[in-house]
């Protein structure tokens, strides 16, 4: 098992062929450590090559799902540039990515339309009917 392996909550294995990574200078505050550090990880996973592992349903899935993150070639992005360490900044954005990929790959139940009870129309319209009665009871007389 390499570190670049990428493990999905559902069992699957992503291996680290499917994954292009480069490092670059982070922004922000820091001094001269950022200055002379590439610690902003760009973490890219080739969709194309994860097909194998996921079946080409998840990956079209991913695609529709998360399509604001794709780039031009296909590939699923994600940055990580919050630590001063590149080792961690390359953690977070594995994490990042496994989180991504499980949320893309969960399936919403589909609802299925039920009607109201008899006992519940009957309560909603006889607090409707209570209601309105409360209402006519506040009209005073104009004395």
């Amino acid at each position: 098992m390499s570190r670049s392996d990428l493990f999905l909550r559902d069992g699957r294995m992503l291996p680290k062929d499917c994954f292009h990574l480069s490092f670059s200078r982070s922004g922000g505050a820091g001094g001269q450590h950022v200055n002379k550090t590439e610690t902003k990880v760009d973490l890219r996973l080739d969709l194309a090559a994860a097909e194998a592992v996921l079946g080409p349903a998840d990956v079209q899935r991913i695609r529709t799902v998360l399509a604001r993150r794709l780039d031009g070639d296909g590939m699923l992005c994600v940055t990580a540039s919050e630590h001063r360490s590149q080792f961690q900044n390359y953690q977070a954005a594995m994490e990042r990515m496994a989180h991504l990929i499980a949320a893309a790959l969960v399936r919403q139940k589909r609802r299925i339309a039920t009607k109201p009870t008899r006992g519940s129309q009957r309560r909603r319209v006889d607090e409707k009917r209570h209601r309105g009665e409360i209402k006519r009871g506040r009209q005073g007389g104009g004395e």
